[in-house]
């Protein structure tokens, strides 16, 4: 079994064990077109579908592992598993509800880090799949076997980064030759990402993180930066996303259920997922608007509650949403 030492372990029951084993060649990313944690995303795979991924990463970089990547996940299709027990690696990525945003920098180092722990543990070759069997690197829509579905997976603004960013800094990060820790005086010509590919298995991302340089991402001649050393699990859970409660309200009692209106408060998907969750809504009908069959399963929630009349009427209270995401994986703020 393999595991990531850098990403939360949160092993998806029983599917761990039910699972075939697989050898893994390849490593596609995915965004699971929802502002969703790890934390999240295992709880809907636990409790509404058997199609999972190997790992979960949020905006904030915070990572989980839900599965040893020798183990199949269910989200690439043919990838999954071949006949001579080949497949593939995936990680889900939280985006936006139409999976039209970039990764943030925090999402890219994550993304980069864990590429160059699949190359460095499993053997995948640092280039882009050239056919749906070749081993390497690539994004759910790069090829047709991979969905069937014809999905835009991860969508364009990522698929740009995966050629320009997440494939190189792996590329860099296998190069380095110096060994991690310690410290580095800049020199002259020197940026962060020259620095990071001198020393093995560091990325330009760690070095910033770990030297508290932000973007515009300048570093001075003489300069002593600290160079991260080995990939430690991490010191806390995954933080849980925000529902603001005045915001869900106000969407509660203006989102209109007609096909094409803008979400006008994306986080109400991740109430919408927590009635899917406790059985009140349909799985299709939690698409961010907080319309007419959202409302009628917040109801329902409310009645389970021990709420009637007015108080159950469909439109969220802090005590009742707040019970709703101590189990469905968010916290309220009013």
């Amino acid at each position: 079994m393999a595991w990531y030492k850098g990403a939360t372990r949160m092993e998806l029951l029983p599917e761990a064990r039910q699972q075939p084993a697989i050898r893994p060649t390849q490593f596609i990313a995915h965004s699971i077109v929802a502002p969703w944690s790890p934390r999240r995303t295992y709880e809907y795979w636990r409790d509404s579908t058997n199609l999972e991924s190997h790992f979960g990463l949020g905006y904030g970089g915070d990572l989980a592992q839900y599965l040893s990547t020798t183990t199949r996940a269910d989200a690439n299709a043919s990838a999954n598993r071949r006949p001579d027990g080949t497949g593939a690696i995936s990680i889900e990525t939280a985006s936006n509800t139409k999976a039209s945003d970039p990764w943030t920098d925090e999402q890219l180092a994550e993304l980069i880090a864990l590429g160059l722990w699949a190359h460095r543990t499993h053997g995948i070759p640092i280039r882009l799949c050239r056919t749906a069997a070749d081993p390497g690197f690539g994004y759910h829509s790069l090829h047709r076997a991979w969905s069937t579905s014809g999905t835009a997976c991860p969508g364009s603004a990522r698929i740009t980064q995966f050629r320009d960013v997440v494939l190189p800094g792996i590329a860099a990060a296998a190069a380095g030759t110096m060994p991690a820790g310690g410290t580095h005086t800049v020199a002259k010509g020197e940026t962060l990402y020259s620095i990071a590919a001198q020393y093995k298995d560091v990325t330009w991302q760690q070095l910033a993180a770990a030297n508290k340089v932000t973007s515009p991402y300048t570093i001075t001649v003489g300069q002593k930066l600290t160079i991260p050393g080995a990939v430690t699990a991490p010191t806390r859970p995954p933080a849980r996303p925000v529902v603001d409660l005045s915001r869900l309200v106000q969407a509660a009692r203006t989102d209109p259920p007609r096909p094409g209106t803008p979400v006008s408060y994306p986080e109400a998907q991740l109430v919408e997922m927590g009635l899917v969750g406790e059985g009140l809504l349909e799985r299709r009908l939690a698409d961010g608007h907080y319309g007419t069959a959202t409302k009628t399963a917040y109801a329902a929630w409310q009645r389970r509650l021990g709420y009637s009349g007015a108080d159950a009427d469909g439109i969220p209270g802090k005590t009742s949403l707040t019970t709703l995401g101590r189990k469905r994986g968010f916290d309220v703020v009013a």
